[in-house]
């Protein structure tokens, strides 16, 4: 890229920012950062963007000031996982407090606030089907119509049905119920016209909910009370059936039993003994003590009977034997001192002998009965283990037989324990299921709201500014895809790869008198296209120059002068050729008349002198168009054309040629053909790339050598460029100066 005085030209390969069409992720296809090319579209079409959104804005501000104001009133209740449990019961639809559906649970609970059945119970305490102000509010029409209340109408059965249809309908639109994220809380909130309408929706909604959810635990607990009553009794007959079954069957055997023990208040058996088998442990008791005793006698009489037990617990042969002990002393004493003959130790000697015979006797008696005793206990012993036998036998019987009993014994008690459990169960239900369970509970009830909640200025406004604004981009998107002409020097560059001499900024005074002035925008941007074209060939600005455009009315008349008055100042010799035969306008520029020009020679007339003017007032000579020839094409065709141009080539160091517009005519290729360099003028904003991109096609079908673009009538600031270092550094530098 050069920057030449403020004005841009590039190479016809690569623009500025690298290959030409090349797009990165953050350039578009001009090459430039997309941020600034989207800020430059935007300004070139500021007006576009600024209307959508005003309009958007008013729009906004009309419907929010024609708006009825909404009232919202809020209400924060509480629903928690577990149930509060005033009798320590569980009711009989209470889930596990393991369970991991909380989720699930709380979805519920939301979709259960926006019920319709919860709507109909609010629109019913609230007599909503009856009352026409209400209707009138949200603009509904009921069945029926709308009446007074002084008509005193009376609805039919299906009119306040369809009523309270539409009643419902109008709370389920207008209710919100918003969960507080991270918590068991929920807010609910009604919007009305009406602020006291409101609130008290709200507080209704709130207590029926409540209402209801105890509503369907009763149920609940009611259908289990049933439920259960219907099992009790299904149970009880079977227990009674299962009782009978046992009592028979022990009566058709024999079989008597005992209850052996029993467990709590209830008396519930829990083991039972036969009558035999008590009668059998029984007699096994006795014939163990009768064996004891029967041993404790075989020892008795095994041993000595004198010093056997009985014998010492005997008081009369105890009382002989101590007399006999106190004899033999009293004996004794008596020999120490007499003889055996002493009548009184004779006498106590025969005492003596009388007791040792009564002790004889007694010791006797004892052994007879100790005798005794062993043989009763021996044969006690034996009748007891023949009986014990004989219950043994019995009880083998009775164990087979008992086979069966049991069976219905097992029975009987699983009867009964199932009975017994679900009895307790029946209680408990009954109990929790008369006291109530409840889980949602109001934390903050509605209150009257004092201000509206909508509409919102300020958010209306904000949100139809980002509306407008999306609206406007999407316009301006869509007209620059609809729009196809070359706004700008890159537009040039990326669309047609020719590199742009020169950029002509637009002004509303004459081109000629800013010409003059050479501090103007115009002559800075045309010295600048000057000194484009000392590089567009090796041997400085080309000598035949022709300028063309699309179509008309695109400044190429006026980029002719330019280029030659600028050329002049140079001190060359330049001559301007006007070859727009079929509308001349050089003529016209410099105030000559055109009587005589470039029409004349191509017809024949060779006094190609007498055909150029030299105004006194121009640093260059004039050829003009001439009289305009019935076809201008046929008097390019032939050899004259390259004639006239040898001839002023001799005469003059640069030849200008204001070629007519390419496009619908056969002038300006055969023009271009003849030049050694051609110049193509673009208006900003005018022909469609299109068409330009055709009329370029016919000049290079035509070998034409077209140095470059210049884009014409130009305005910086609408382009979205303002009057910066890109393409207007010295534009603005006289107003700046003043």
């Amino acid at each position: 890229m050069n920057d030449l005085g403020g004005i841009v030209t590039r190479d016809p390969v690569s623009n500025e920012f690298g290959v030409a069409g090349t797009v990165t992720p953050e350039r578009g296809d001009h090459g430039v950062p997309l941020l600034r090319q989207y800020w430059r579209i935007m300004v070139r079409r500021k007006w576009v963007v600024a209307g959508v959104i005003s309009a958007c804005l008013l729009v906004a501000l009309i419907v929010t000031l024609l708006m009825t104001p909404l009232y919202e009133a809020t209400a924060t209740i509480e629903v928690a996982r577990e149930s509060d449990n005033i009798v320590g019961l569980e009711s009989a639809d209470t889930e596990s407090a393991s369970s991991s559906v909380d989720l699930e649970f709380y979805q519920t609970q939301y979709s259960l606030l926006e019920a319709r059945s919860l709507a109909e119970r609010v629109a019913t305490d609230l007599n909503l089907a009856q009352n026409e102000h209400f209707f009138e509010m949200f603009d509904a029409e009921p069945s029926g119509g709308l009446f007074s209340d002084k008509e005193g109408r009376v609805l039919t059965p299906r009119q306040r049905t369809e009523r309270q249809k539409v009643a419902v309908d109008i709370l389920l639109e207008n209710i919100a119920i918003s969960p507080i994220r991270g918590s068991s809380l929920v807010d609910v909130s009604f919007t009305s016209p009406n602020p006291t309408l409101s609130m008290r929706v709200v507080n209704s909604w709130t207590e029926h909910f409540i209402g209801s959810n105890l509503d369907r635990r009763f149920e609940a607990t009611s259908y289990a009370r049933e439920f259960l009553e219907d099992r009790l009794e299904q149970l009880r007959q079977r227990l009674e059936a299962s009782e009978r079954r046992l009592v028979t069957y022990a009566a058709q055997q024999g079989i008597v039993n005992v209850v052996s023990e029993e467990r709590g208040a209830t008396g519930d058996t829990v083991r039972e003994r036969s009558l035999l088998s008590e009668e059998l442990l029984g007699l096994s008791g006795e014939l163990a003590q009768a064996t004891g005793e029967r041993i404790r006698a075989e020892s008795v009489v095994n041993g000595e009977p004198a010093v056997s037990a009985r014998a010492l617990e005997n008081a009369a042969l105890g009382a002989m034997r101590q007399k006999r002990a106190e004899g033999a002393g009293e004996y004794s004493s008596m020999m120490a001192q007499f003889e055996s003959e002493y009548p009184p130790a004779k006498a106590l000697e025969e005492q003596l002998a009388a007791l040792d015979a009564s002790i004889a006797r007694e010791e006797a008696r004892i052994g007879q009965a100790i005798t005794t005793d062993y043989r009763d206990a021996l044969q006690r012993e034996r009748e007891l283990a023949r009986r014990v036998e004989g219950l043994k036998s019995e009880m083998i019987d009775l164990r087979r037989r008992n086979i069966q009993y049991n069976i219905f014994q097992r029975d009987v008690d699983t009867n009964r324990e199932l009975y017994n459990g679900l009895l307790q169960r029946y209680k408990e239900v009954g109990i929790a299921g008369g006291v109530g369970t409840n889980n949602v509970s109001v934390v903050d009830p509605a209150i009257l709201p004092e201000r509206p909640s909508s509409p919102n200025l300020a958010l209306n406004l904000l949100l139809a500014f980002l509306l407008g604004s999306a609206l406007a981009g999407a316009v301006v998107f869509a007209l620059e895809q609809i729009d196809e002409a070359l706004k700008d020097p890159m537009d040039v560059t990326v669309t047609l790869g020719t590199p742009v001499l020169g950029v002509i900024p637009v002004s509303d005074e004459k081109p000629i008198e800013l010409l003059e002035d050479r501090q103007s925008d115009m002559a800075e941007a045309y010295l600048s296209l000057q000194t484009s074209l000392q590089f567009s060939t090796d041997h400085g600005v080309p000598r035949a120059i022709a300028v063309t455009s699309t179509r008309a009315a695109e400044g190429k008349s006026t980029t002719s002068y330019a280029i030659a008055h600028s050329l002049a100042r140079t001190g060359r010799s330049v001559v301007l050729v006007d070859a727009d035969m079929r509308s001349p306008s050089i003529t016209q520029f410099v105030g000559l008349p055109n009587e005589f020009g470039t029409s004349n020679f191509l017809a024949g007339d060779d006094d190609l002198d007498g055909l150029i003017k030299k105004p006194s007032n121009l640093g260059f000579s004039v050829l003009g168009s001439g009289p305009i020839p019935p076809n201008a094409a046929e008097l390019l065709t032939g050899s004259r054309l390259k004639l006239l141009l040898d001839e002023l080539l001799k005469r003059y160091d640069h030849v200008v040629i204001d070629s007519p517009p390419v496009l619908g005519l056969a002038d300006a290729p055969l023009i271009a053909s003849r030049a050694e360099g051609v110049i193509y003028a673009i208006e900003s904003g005018g022909a469609r790339s299109s068409m330009i991109r055709s009329a370029i096609a016919r000049l290079a079908a035509a070998n034409a050598n077209v140095l470059g673009v210049v884009l014409t009538k130009f305005e910086a600031k609408q382009a979205g460029y303002g009057y910066g270092y890109d393409y207007g550094y010295g534009y603005g530098r006289k107003k700046a100066a003043a």
